[in-house]
């Protein structure tokens, strides 16, 4: 029996129905994040690589002994959406491989999890997707791209509830309150944060496209500060 991105936890009676037992398919390099959302945490804490695991199932939450993993290294610009993809493929192969190995007949030796470094992956909450500007602008630009394409971070822009699709960090000390503008040009809107800046790169305002931030000010007059407050 094969799962992939299932929510619950199959009790005893059912991983022992096959003969070979259960195998998951997780998008993570366990024992590091366990849980629902891998993908997104993986990008979100900074990880410099991820991957996949093909884990003999049992009744604990992602616990079980692990046949075979796969590493892969996250791009400076990885989103949830890319890294999704390439571990769909990388999953889908990996699991073909022990498929292949043990209809041949060979005998599939599943290592045990270290208890250490074991972190939980929580699943994502449309909650936490809205910026705020006191946390460093490292932090907000690593859960910028971990939350595309879901749940896409957003924030207040003269009371609009504007999301934020893609930005980049800007090294500077601004002394500014955070949620500042403090620099308005063709490559973005920088906007004062608890740790240097962060220039916004693509926007979309509500029942319109995703657009670049010179297409958005086209448009919008921007506040002297971005109020994350509703």
């Amino acid at each position: 029996m094969i799962v992939v991105a299932y929510g619950l936890i199959l009790p005893a009676d059912i991983l022992s129905l096959p003969r070979h037992g259960c195998w998951n398919i997780h998008a993570s390099l366990l024992p590091r994040w366990r849980g629902a959302a891998p993908i997104q945490r993986a990008i979100e804490a900074g990880d410099a690589e991820s991957g996949v695991c093909i884990m003999q199932m049992d009744t604990g939450l992602d616990t079980g002994a692990v046949l075979k993993k796969e590493r892969i290294r996250l791009d400076r610009n990885e989103t949830g959406g890319s890294l999704h993809d390439k571990l769909a493929d990388l999953g889908a192969t990996a699991l073909l491989d022990c498929v292949k190995r043990l209809a041949n007949g060979e005998s599939l030796v599943a290592e045990e999890q270290a208890d250490s470094g074991a972190t939980y992956a929580r699943k994502l909450d449309k909650a936490e997707a809205r910026i705020d500007w006191s946390e460093p602008a490292d932090v907000l630009e690593r859960k910028i791209r971990a939350f595309n394409p879901w749940p896409v971070t957003w924030c207040l822009i003269n009371g609009e509830r504007t999301r934020v699709w893609s930005s980049e960090v800007v090294d500077t000390v601004h002394g500014c309150r955070p949620g500042t503008v403090i620099a308005v040009g063709k490559q973005g809107i920088d906007i004062a944060t608890g740790e240097k800046a962060l220039r916004l790169r693509e926007l979309q305002r509500p029942g319109k496209r995703r657009m670049c931030t010179a297409d958005y000010l086209n448009a919008v007059t921007l506040p002297d500060r971005l109020d994350s407050e509703s």
